[in-house]
């Protein structure tokens, strides 16, 4: 075990005791995102089959289904265990794949169950993805992130590429519901490789509030407090507004997209094809900069270029695209945003939040990836749609959209500067106060 973790350490950048809970963590992220990228073709197609001009109605149920959840997750938060947050949480999600698996099996082709399933699964990825990092930006403080997020990331990349493989390779033998069968066993995989980041932490506190018994006991507080939490905190705000903003320009991409797809590719094993190759490349971008760069530059050049870099080069792409609205730029310009979002903006992104309260970590966190961010699809999805119908004109939309681009640069680098320096505050204040949750935020 001594030498594959040398191994690990030398290769990544790593120390030898952090080898396991690196390998444990992107374990988790493999099994979660293989089980949803193996599913989110078919999601997709299935929106472009209900008419891109409906897509904003989509947008919009996905985030009153959030809303809705939310509540069940903070009670679930509130009163169970922290170490079986994740445990829970995945059970719940498992459990609903299990129930849409027998919906396709005895009604495939009914138009409502392919809604419900779009607005679903959308639901699902933010909220189950937001747990794993909870559960990470819990376990590990800001020194140890720096060296390990992005790698535990990798997890997420490589399960982002061999999903759409398995989908392709499978969907003809066992069908939809088939696929949904195996993504409920695959989340449950994923509830046993978690418990080997709380039994590590167990064997390595960094401090008290890291230890197993702070960990096994509830959160307590209010189901809704991640919503009071957050108005309370400049801090947290200043995350919404990052993510508000990184969803905007997610969701005018994401329009032109199905626009541009449905004019080139009429038929729709065409549209799922295209929809899978791009996710092919992007993960195989990613995974690549996750292993052997991501950890390297925060390390040396600070959180703020992960958070600034690929916010300036999307104001690029939307100026680009203004100039030469076609599919084949909108394709360059997706692969580059959500290649340097998965490799770069997301790891930065969870880092802001190893310097918040236990509590925030993950209450707040939720709210922050799931209403916030489903709030600002919702609401960017009606302002695409209405800034094309003003206009008329798609460059209109991507100059726009370079603008809210060019925001989101600036709020990167405003909370990159705020992250430091609440973190130099920790470290210069007495461990009670650490303990305690008393941070300035």
């Amino acid at each position: 075990m001594a030498n594959w973790s040398h191994k690990i350490a030398s290769l990544f950048g790593v120390t030898e005791e952090e080898a396991p809970p690196v390998l444990a963590g992107a374990l988790v992220f493999f099994l979660l995102f293989a089980g949803y990228f193996m599913l989110r073709p078919v999601r997709e197609t299935m929106g472009v089959a209900g008419g891109v001009d409906n897509l904003q109605w989509l947008f919009t149920g996905t985030f009153v289904a959030t809303l809705a959840v939310m509540p069940l997750f903070g009670w679930i938060a509130a009163k169970v265990k922290r170490r079986h947050i994740l445990p829970w949480t995945f059970g719940f999600f498992a459990a609903n794949l299990a129930l849409f698996a027998v919906c396709f099996q005895l009604d495939p082709e009914n138009l409502w169950i392919a809604r419900t399933f779009y607005i679903w699964i959308s639901v699902f990825n933010l909220i189950a993805v937001s747990v794993v990092w909870s559960v990470c930006v819990d376990l590990f403080p800001t020194s140890q992130a720096k060296r390990i997020f992005a790698l535990m990331a990798s997890g997420a990349s490589l399960g982002g590429l061999v999903g759409p493989l398995l989908g392709i390779a499978l969907v003809e033998l066992i069908g939809h519901s088939g696929l949904l069968w195996l993504a409920a066993t695959l989340l449950v995989a994923a509830i046993f490789a978690a418990r080997h980041l709380q039994r590590w932490r167990d064997a390595h506190p960094v401090r008290e509030e890291l230890t197993a018994g702070a960990r096994a006991r509830p959160l307590g507080g209010s189901p809704l407090a991640g919503i009071t939490t957050v108005m309370r905190s400049p801090y947290l705000l200043g995350i919404s507004a990052f993510v508000l903003l990184l969803a905007s320009v997610s969701t005018f991409l994401y329009f032109e997209q199905a626009r541009l797809i449905e004019l080139r590719f009429p038929d729709r094993d065409d549209q799922t094809q295209v929809f899978g190759l791009i996710d092919v490349i992007v993960q195989s971008l990613t995974i690549a900069s996750q292993l052997f760069l991501t950890g390297r530059l925060v390390q040396r050049l600070g959180l703020g270029v992960l958070l600034v870099v690929v916010p300036m080069v999307t104001v690029l792409g939307f100026l680009w695209l203004a100039l030469a609205p076609t599919f084949a730029v909108l394709a360059v310009v997706m692969v580059v945003r959500r290649f340097g979002e998965y490799a770069f903006v997301r790891p930065g992104r969870e880092m802001l939040f190893t310097v918040v309260p236990t509590e925030a970590k993950y209450k707040a966190k939720s709210f922050i990836d799931s209403v916030v961010y489903r709030g600002a699809d919702a609401v960017s999805g009606w302002a695409k749609t209405f800034v094309d119908m003003l206009a008329q004109q798609p460059a209109i939309a991507a100059l726009v959209g370079a603008a809210i681009a060019l925001a989101w640069a600036v709020t990167g680098a405003s909370l990159a500067r705020a992250q430091s320096r609440i973190a130099d505050q920790l470290e210069a204040a007495p461990a009670s106060a650490s303990v305690s949750g008393d941070r300035p935020v």
